[in-house]
């Protein structure tokens, strides 16, 4: 199966350079990197790294916390993240800077993964969430490098994916020392793929424990007190194309019962920052921006934040915050930002991709799912003039964050026997 996965990969590689070449149209600086995903790249001249792989900015974020207890617990250890998407590469740069070394993850050929492990010489190999790559967690185990699943998680659809390979996986899974795994239904997933059960463990999310950056609370406070502390604010994180125009529909009947309501929006990809931009100006609304006016003025009825990693702040001037990839079948993004924040938090159906922390959310009270579209400007509207219930969902999305909190202090536990032994 291996042997012929690899075929496939190498008939593949004109469509993954086809690919880069699409990327690079979107991201001006990404050309001058494409060799990285072939294993090509100025070795940095160590060895014994502490290598985390985080594929976007998602895992980025979720590894925070983790590389941070890495800098701190093993100081002299040189630390490498790899990522796949050129915005989890901007994550990487705005939070560590040269502290640590980046450079893409390499395509799952044999010599490019061959090429990437002799330039970064790892000890221990972190890979972050969900990332199967049969080539190299085979490379890992012939060179003796220490490889685990953290913050694991594994939906359905992502199971359904694996079944046409599942022997595969399965082979690729028994390479890996330690899964730990975020919630029991993800563990019980990775067993029915294959995984050896002794060497699953359940740890947590990752996510519970992502600091809250300093001065988010301080800065949303001066924003509500520029615009007006009694106004209402309501914000779209996260969203894709399809979601933008179901959430100006939402804002429309907003502002019919409150006309100065203010809605903050937040594309989830840079590339599509302008194109929405545009579209919220098409349709007759007062529009400020992030790049251009920096904070909303008293007159703006949507902020479009076009920029990236700085939403905390805006959770932190939002009454209420509903969160994309869900109205439509993405699977859903990060519910834990404004939960930590106690802001009320609504979702669309499809969550898949966080289901444990939204069940957890909506079941004791902190989070709410909008069925449809059509249902999202009502809920808005009702919490928005509700501010009793506003406070009893954002003391309970607090809650949850508090009490789950502690799996990067597990997971540190396992690394540290894993690398003593």
């Amino acid at each position: 199966m291996r042997y012929l996965y690899t075929l496939a990969m190498f008939l593949v590689t004109p469509l993954l350079v086809l690919r880069l070449l699409a990327r690079g149209v979107r991201s001006r600086p990404y050309p001058r990197r494409w060799p990285e995903r072939f294993g090509f790249f100025d070795a940095p001249g160590f060895s014994g790294s502490l290598w985390v792989h985080a594929v976007s900015v998602g895992e980025v974020n979720a590894a925070e916390p983790l590389i941070k207890a890495l800098r701190q617990d093993y100081p002299d250890a040189p630390l490498v993240i790899t990522t796949i998407t050129p915005t989890g590469t901007a994550r990487v740069h705005q939070l560590f800077g040269d502290s640590v070394f980046h450079v893409y993850l390499p395509y799952d050929l044999p010599f490019s993964v061959s090429r990437f492990l002799n330039r970064v010489r790892p000890r221990l190999a972190l890979i972050v969430e969900t990332e199967i790559w049969p080539n190299l967690y085979f490379a890992c185990r012939r060179r003796g490098i220490p490889l685990m699943i953290v913050n694991a998680r594994l939906s359905e659809r992502s199971m359904r994916g694996y079944r046409p390979l599942r022997a595969l996986a399965r082979s690729a899974l028994r390479c890996v020392h330690q899964i730990a795994a975020q919630s029991r239904t993800d563990a019980a997933r990775y067993r029915l793929l294959g995984a050896d059960p002794q060497k699953i463990v359940v740890t947590g999310n990752m996510k519970f424990d992502m600091p809250i950056p300093e001065g988010a609370v301080a800065d949303g406070a001066v924003m509500r007190n520029h615009w007006g502390p009694r106004r209402p604010v309501w914000m779209a994180a996260s969203t894709h194309e399809g979601e933008e125009q179901a959430v100006l529909e939402a804002h429309l009947q907003v502002l019919k019962r409150l006309p100065d309501a203010l809605l903050l929006l937040a594309p989830r990809h840079p590339e599509r920052f302008r194109l929405v931009e545009n579209s919220v100006r098409s349709l007759g609304f007062t529009v400020a921006t992030r790049s251009a006016d920096g904070i909303p003025l008293p007159a703006t009825q949507v902020f479009v934040i076009d920029a990236m990693g700085q939403l905390m702040p805006f959770f932190a001037a939002a009454d209420v915050a509903f969160v994309g990839g869900s109205l439509v079948p993405i699977g859903g993004h990060n519910v834990l930002e404004p939960a930590a924040l106690s802001v009320p938090v609504l979702v669309g159906p499809h969550t898949f991709n966080f289901e444990e922390i939204t069940r957890s959310l909506i079941q004791q009270g902190g989070a709410e799912c909008v069925r449809d579209s059509a249902e999202l400007g009502p809920d808005v509207l009702q919490l928005l003039r509700d501010p009793a219930r506003r406070e009893r969902m954002g003391f309970a999305a607090q809650q949850v964050f508090e009490r789950e909190r502690g799996a990067v202090q597990r997971i540190m536990q396992l690394i540290d026997a894993l690398l003593q032994e």
